[in-house]
């Protein structure tokens, strides 16, 4: 699967502190736990994040779950720096088509204008556009906004139920009849 060739652009979108190190508050998750019956895999993580992912197997930075192969139900809260934020887009959909992810939620920030975020338009099950922005948190700096909304995609076959939780914190579109496959 190639990545569109605009992904690795730097805009002032998608330039930042380059610090990843922001979690994902612990509601959201639950959310994501409740649709999908539990989380198997968190392929950008580390020891914090889990402490309220409680994902059954994590990959961090040194253990580089880019070259693992993602199987059941997928979290995804992925670094937001270029090129990483793509990388792992892309590497989630290829685990979607080959059917080792059997469901997954990726929570990104709200780049419509980039490749990686069409192509998860595209294959996501459902999608929820947040009412506002979240407030992630840091261990550094507490709890903090990014610069722009985020999304959550849902690829699975629970989209009735992704929309019935999700739709407390954002609009839910539930693609029907269910998206393409994609190409590997």
């Amino acid at each position: 699967m190639s990545v569109p060739a605009n992904d690795n652009k730097t805009t002032y979108r998608t330039a930042f502190s380059g610090d990843n190190e922001w979690y994902t508050p612990a509601k959201y998750v639950e959310m994501a736990r409740d649709v999908m019956g539990g989380i198997d895999v968190d392929p950008a993580s580390n020891a914090t994040a889990q402490a309220v992912v409680k994902a059954e197997t994590h990959y961090t930075a040194e253990t580089n779950g880019l070259d693992k192969d993602w199987h059941g139900r997928v979290w995804m809260n992925p670094p937001y720096a270029q090129p990483l934020i793509s990388k792992f887009c892309m590497k989630l959909l290829a685990e979607v088509a080959e059917k080792r992810a059997t469901q997954a939620i990726v929570l990104t920030n709200n780049s419509t204008d980039t490749g990686w975020f069409a192509a998860l338009c595209g294959a996501a099950s459902a999608t929820c556009f947040t009412r506002g922005r979240i407030r992630f948190v840091s261990p550094r700096r507490g709890t903090n906004s990014p610069t722009q909304g985020q999304t959550f995609f849902y690829f699975g076959d629970r989209a009735d139920h992704f929309h019935a939780v999700f739709r407390e914190v954002g609009h839910v579109m539930v693609q029907r009849p269910p998206p393409v496959q994609l190409a590997a």
